[in-house]
């Protein structure tokens, strides 16, 4: 029999190792900052007293608009970095039979997640005849879709994903009402509306599929530039973060292509300039993905360059994301109940009145106290995190800690 050389075994493992990718931690720290700014955009959905849209430039005012407009990068951003780390975790040593069997059951857990648990933190309403298909819907069937690709060429995922991108604003005009029996499918693919799959039961898509699944097979690709050498990344991550700014500047002007929602003339510069950047969400056009992931990619090229120490409270946030998505609203949605029992007593409410469908009369509080009460739903919310992280690092026998 021969004899194994160990050393050689050894020398090869060591080469394996040196291969593989560690932990992103300027990644982390974007996750960790776009959940805290999402934290933001739902404090002010229960506690601001505007009774209108923030960006309704006909009764809005800047700092309410900026408010709001700040936090559209946070989806884009969550579901760009969500694909990141599907490759960023092939690069460690998972083959793609097991991110893909990941990706698929990962996917399946949050979309069960989104319809149930999140759904009910909203309106602590159980419903039987209505559901919605929020954010953890959009990552979740991009991760199934993210699941069956990535057999593919990087390249050819690549073209996917800007097809997606790119050419989904071609097809705005087309209304699910005109498909006739099939108009529920492209409900849930490219039109925000209510849909009754089963007579009874409606369901309100909130987040559609396209191009959100290209979103996550954008940063999937996107991910190969961490097995760049570091000076390499950095020049990447600035060009294609200014020309992806430069893109939407050039094209939004044209007021053409790219957005369903033109942008206008008013009677002030500043106004004039918010409804420049005031693109549509619901599906997220092509120029509302370009400012934000442009910025969001400039944002990375700046972490990448800075010393992580100043940012260790976002890197704990930014690796525990479900956990903190699940349990930010059930925390936002009680300070709320309890601030409104505060200001009127217990008579005139049930538990589950106090929500952002319904508030009481004259309920809720200026910017300045919004923001307020956002600063100290954060700590909170970092305090049990990192309670949560220690916790898992120490119990990481527990098998249902991986879903969390």
């Amino acid at each position: 029999m021969e004899k194994l050389d160990t050393n050689k075994l050894t020398l090869d493992s060591k080469n394996q190792n040196q291969d593989r990718i560690p932990r992103v931690i300027s990644v982390d720290i974007l996750r960790g900052l776009v959940m805290v700014l999402m934290t933001l955009d739902h404090v002010r959905m229960f506690f601001s007293n505007a009774d209108f849209n923030p960006l309704d430039l006909t009764e809005t005012n800047i700092p309410l608009f900026l408010t709001r407009w700040i936090t559209h990068l946070c989806a884009p951003t969550f579901i760009f970095l969500a694909g990141i780390g599907a490759y960023l975790s092939l690069k460690r040593g998972k083959t793609k039979q097991r991110l893909s069997r990941f990706l698929l059951l990962r996917g399946l857990w949050l979309v069960f997640l989104d319809l149930t648990v999140v759904s009910f933190s909203w309106g602590f309403k159980l419903s039987y005849i209505f559901s919605g298909a929020g954010v953890l819907w959009a990552i979740g069937c991009s991760m199934i879709f993210l699941a069956a690709i990535i057999y593919l060429p990087t390249r050819t995922i690549a073209i996917i994903a800007i097809f997606l991108i790119v050419g989904h604003n071609f097809f705005d005009n087309v209304q699910a009402e005109q498909l006739g029996n099939i108009g529920w499918l492209w409900a849930i693919l490219h039109q925000r509306t209510m849909i009754e799959p089963i007579s009874g039961f409606r369901f309100f898509v909130l987040y559609p599929l396209i191009p959100w699944i290209g979103v996550m097979a954008l940063g999937y690709v996107f991910g190969t530039l961490f097995e760049m050498e570091k000076e390499r990344r950095l020049q990447l991550l600035r060009k294609i973060g200014l020309s992806m700014i430069v893109a939407f500047i050039v094209i939004r002007a044209t007021n053409i292509y790219g957005d369903p929602n033109s942008w206008s003339i008013q009677s002030n510069f500043p106004d004039t300039l918010l409804s420049f950047i005031n693109c549509h969400k619901y599906p997220p056009s092509l120029l509302y993905l370009l400012i934000t992931l442009g910025i969001a990619i400039l944002l990375l090229y700046w972490l990448e360059k800075t010393k992580i120490r100043y940012f260790k409270p976002l890197i704990i946030l930014g690796q525990q994301p479900l956990f903190f998505y699940v349990i930010h609203i059930y925390l936002i949605h009680l300070t709320a109940i309890l601030f409104a029992l505060y200001r009127y007593g217990i008579e005139p409410f049930t538990f589950s009145q106090v929500g952002i469908n319904w508030k009481p009369q004259a309920f809720g509080y200026n910017l300045p106290i919004v923001y307020l009460i956002w600063l100290l739903i954060t700590f909170l919310l970092y305090i049990i995190c990192n309670w949560f992280a220690k916790y898992k690092k120490n119990h990481k026998s527990k098998w249902w800690l991986n879903y969390l």
